[in-house]
């Protein structure tokens, strides 16, 4: 992994169907951090990604090109600070901490939970699940063994956190 220290790549797994393109930030035994590129010339947020069944990191020619491009755009590809990827626990509490609203993905791609901390146990997350509307709809549980994936700071959340502001606004 370390010669792929911020570089661009992308990361296949044996059992999804998804694969991730990042730059790569960090990295543990356990864990993969990645500024997302989903797709182009694009940054949005930050993946991580639980470090089991990596079928291949992929990293063609074309991948340099993208590289030149988003950083003569002077888009960022390192984090603005070290986000412990120490266990699940410690990752999920930073980001409950500094982001409020991060995306949860099981292995099965079908669907991602997006929603704040309620609760944090050695067993089990607790979040406020928030909807597509930027309102939250109660709570949701998921056993941390079998969190794979989780986002956070993109644009699709930035936005939702817009609409989640403007309504409290609106009520106080």
């Amino acid at each position: 992994m370390e010669k792929y220290l911020r570089q661009l790549i992308s990361i296949v797994f044996e059992d999804k169907k998804e694969i991730f393109t990042g730059f790569l930030i960090d990295w543990t035994e356990d864990w993969i951090l990645l500024k997302n590129n989903p797709y182009d010339f694009i940054i949005d947020g930050y993946t991580i990604l639980k470090n089991k069944n990596v079928k291949s990191i992929i990293q063609d020619e074309d991948y340099e090109f993208t590289e030149k491009v988003i950083k003569l755009k002077g888009l960022k590809t390192s984090a603005e600070e070290i986000i412990p990827l120490k266990d699940l626990p410690s990752i999920i509490n930073f980001l409950a901490i500094k982001y409020g609203i991060f995306q949860i993905a099981k292995k099965s791609d079908k669907a991602v939970y997006l929603g704040k901390l309620i609760d944090l146990n050695e067993k089990e997350l607790i979040i406020d699940f928030l909807g597509t509307e930027g309102k939250f709809d109660g709570e949701m549980s998921f056993k941390l063994n079998k969190i794979r994936v989780l986002e956070f700071d993109t644009d699709y959340i930035n936005s939702l956190k817009l609409v989640i502001n403007e309504e409290e606004k609106k009520n106080n």
